[in-house]
This record gives C-alpha cells, structure tokens and sequence, in this order.
C-alpha cells in the first residue's frame, strides 16, 4: 500500500481508502442536515424483518384449530403457543454467533442474510400442512436470521453521534410498527377464499393453502428489500488489520495497541455491568411486549363464552392497523421531543407506570359492545403500543453508548440471545396461561382474563423497578 492511500484530515483521523468504514466517516465528516435517506433504509430493513414475527397471531388460533393437534377449544391457545415461540428459540440459539460474524466480516453481510431467511422460510411457513412443518419453518426463520442484533450496531455507525437517538428511535419505531402491521396483514389475508369467494375459490392455491397469502405478501417485500439493501447499504465497519500488516512501518505501535484492545471478548461483555443491566431491562420489557402481542390476538378472537371479544382476523386487523398510525406519529413527532426533555430512562419509567391501568383495564372493555368497545379497545391500544415501543428505544440507547463499535455486533447479539429466550418464554407461557384463564371464568380471585392482565402488569412493574439504581447503571463509551 502505498502513502497515497492514507489521508489526514484536519481532526487528526487517519483514513484508509480501501477501508469500508473509512469512507463511511469521511463521508459522515461532510455530511450537513438531517440524514432522512439513512433512516428510511434503516426503517425498511427493520420492517422487513419484524413483519414476520407477530403476522401469525391473528390467524395462529384458527391455523392450529385446522391442524386438528388440539382435543378441545379451550387447548388451542396452548398449541398456538409453541408455534409463537419456535421462532424465538431458534434465534435465542444463534444470535450471539451472528453478532460475532457481524464484529468479523462486517454488519452487512449479516443483514442481507436476515432478509432472505425471511423470503425463504416465511413462505415455507404459509405452506404448512400440519402443527411440525409449522414449528419447524417458524424455528428455521429464527435460527437464520441474525440481522436484529447487528442492525443496531449498524444504526449507530451510520449517523453521525447528534443523530444516533434518531437512527435508534428508527429501528424501535420499525420495530414496533412492524409487531403491528404484521398481525393487520395476517388479519386482512388469511383464509381469502372465506372472505372474498367471489374472487378466490376454495380449489385455489390460497384456497388449499388460507393461510398462505399474507405470508406470500410479506416475502414478496423481503425480497424487494434485499435487492435494494445490497446496493443501497454501505458497510460501517472498519478493516485495518491486512492494511496495517502490510504497511507496519506506517501505522504508529500505540496504534495497533489502541485496537487490539478493541478486540474484546465475550467475557469481557458479560463483566461489562452498564451493558448487562440494560440488557436485562430489555429483556423483562419484551417478555411483557411479546406475551401481550399474542394474548392480545388470542383473546381478541376468543368467544365471548371465555371472556373474549369474538373479534374476526379482519377485526382484529383493523385494531392493529389504526394502532400502527398512532404508532408511527408519535415516535416521528413527540419521542425524539421527550427523549431530549427527559432522558431514555425517564421515559421508560412513566410508560411502563402508565401501562399497568390501561392493561388493568382490558377485561372490563370487553364488556362493552358495538361503537363504544370499538372505540376505547382502539385508545387503549394505539396508548399501550406507543409506550411499549418508548421503553424498548431506550433501551437500545443504552446498550450501544455502553460499548465500543468492535463490540457492538457481540453485544447486540447477547442482547438478543437473551432477548429471544425471554421472548420463546412470552408466547409459550402466554398462551398456556391464557388457556389456564379462560378455564376458570367463576374463580374468587381475579376471575378469567382478569388473571392473565394481572400477571402481563407485574412483568411490567418489575421492569419499571429495574430502571432504577443501583440495578441499572449508565454509561458512555
């Protein structure tokens, strides 16, 4: 290599050509006004992958039904369960492995592949014939997709660091979204020869298959997405280690020491306590964020008999797409307002307090009926969805100003290990629970689903007591 290719800007960075990363930061060094671009590819991506996720849960009941697995109706929610939860022990098992892939050759490799396992086994899924293949495919989506991790180690690299909030609030906001619009898709698509026999027949590949065409739908866009992100995403990491081998008598000794002490390890993390206690702050809300996702879905279906609303697919589609609005306006308008005014943990703590009344209050809105159950189950909603995905944004905030970029891709990638078992826990004890609820409708204490609200609002309240010292600790990398 020669002299030519290092360039000396005038803060004193040194910058390599061929160094992906490099060119990131001086074009980052240029860069003036709001990076609108940026967040929307980071918006895309993240949406593509979080679409999957929850789009089963308003079908999942009936999906299950069909599969005949389940002896009585009350154990349907029991099944469902599993198959909600089999995506998250498969990226419980390897997302750690895809973070440090992602700390070695780079985030976007990792994130390319993340979003084809979604237009591979998605489709899969759609095609499920009986309760394995669908646990199976659900299992392989996760085990595959190591993107999560890696993106938001990603979305602090391609911002400049007065812009780092707003990259994170993208992904939480992606996210959150996503949890929404999936479950609305799944709602609005499933069983289209039911719904719309004038145009689908039952002979049909969506008539065979009912569950296929929101699956199908999702994928189509994975596919897009992954087309577009391959040209579209720069690599942020930073590659010295072959250019400083070949150009030893360049780069200064305190230098190569600087990053080989980059170059932590996994231990090192785990003893790193202001990580480790967002991280774990992290995982109780998403316990509590994945649980209420699938419970919410399952009850709104359920038959009044048990306590529910119900609700049809369609129904439950139309509460989940209003609430993605409400969703989306408030993380673009009032959180970066609220994030400046008050702090990530500040806001964490108010919505999870904030959340425990409105969760309170779900059984007695299922009393309601015609425009006034609509209305407040509506409020309700868009209220508890827009505080759920203010703590998860602050949260991420925290994790990644604990670490240094070398450590991002491992950290990210413990945080959803630990984030996924939390999140396998959600539906699989969610669902069982449910079912448990729904069998007691004349118990003395807390009677029905006033029994599930109740456990989904202690979750929540642990979560909330975790955000204070000497549990939780901050820090600035």
């Amino acid at each position: 290599m020669g002299w030519n290719e290092v360039k000396k800007p005038l803060l004193n960075n040194v910058y390599f050509e061929s160094c992906p990363g490099c060119k990131l930061d001086q074009h980052l060094d240029r860069q003036t006004g709001l990076p609108l671009k940026q967040v929307l590819h980071i918006w895309i991506v993240v949406l593509c992958v979080a679409l999957p996720i929850s789009s089963l849960f308003p079908f999942l009941y009936f999906m299950v039904r069909d599969f005949n697995i389940a002896d009585k109706e009350e154990d349907i929610s029991y099944y469902a369960g599993f198959v909600g939860s089999s995506y998250m022990v498969g990226r419980a098992l390897t997302s750690v492995f895809w973070g440090v892939v992602a700390d070695r050759y780079g985030r976007k490799p990792v994130i390319l592949l993340g979003t084809s396992t979604v237009v591979i086994f998605n489709t899969l899924f759609g095609f499920s014939v009986n309760y394995w293949m669908a646990i199976i495919t659900r299992f392989l989506l996760g085990f595959l997709n190591g993107l999560l991790g890696p993106i938001k180690a990603y979305a602090c690299e391609l911002f400049r660091e007065e812009h780092q909030a707003l990259g994170l609030s993208a992904i939480s906001t992606s996210w959150g979204i996503g949890l929404i619009i999936g479950p609305a898709l799944g709602g609005y698509l499933a069983q289209p020869a039911e719904k719309f026999p004038n145009l689908i027949s039952s002979d049909s590949l969506f008539g065979r298959f009912p569950y296929l065409l929101p699956c199908l739908c999702i994928s189509i866009f994975a596919l897009l997405v992954t087309i577009a992100a391959s040209v579209w995403l720069p690599e942020t990491l930073h590659f010295h280690k072959k250019i400083d081998s070949e150009s030893a008598s360049f780069v200064p000794e305190a230098e190569e020491k600087a990053d080989e002490k980059k170059e932590s390890s996994l231990i090192n993390l785990l003893k790193n306590w202001p990580l480790m206690s967002s991280i774990i702050v992290y995982c109780v809300f998403s316990l509590h964020d994945m649980a209420y996702t699938e419970i919410f879905s399952l009850w709104a279906v359920s038959p009044k008999s048990l306590g529910g609303l119900n609700y049809s697919t369609e129904d439950v589609g139309t509460i989940l797409s209003i609430t993605g609005v409400g969703l989306l306006l408030f993380q673009t308008t009032l959180y970066p307002l609220a994030e400046r005014l008050a702090g990530p943990i500040v806001v964490a703590r108010i919505s999870g307090i904030l959340s425990v009344p409105i969760l309170a209050s779900y059984p007695y809105i299922a009393m309601l009926s015609g425009f006034m159950l609509a209305f407040t189950l509506n409020c309700a909603s868009v209220v508890k969805n827009v505080l759920s995905v203010s703590i998860i944004t602050g949260t991420f905030m925290l994790q990644n100003k604990a670490v240094g970029q070398h450590e991002r891709g491992a950290a990210n990638g413990i945080a959803m290990t630990l984030q996924s078992i939390c999140k396998a826990i959600g539906p699989a004890c969610g669902g069982a629970l449910l079912s448990w609820s729904q069998k007691r409708q004349n118990a003395a204490f807390l009677p029905g689903d006033q029994m599930i609200f109740f456990i989904l609002n202690a979750i929540e309240l642990l979560g909330v007591l975790l955000t204070f010292k000497p549990f939780l600790i901050t820090h600035h990398y």
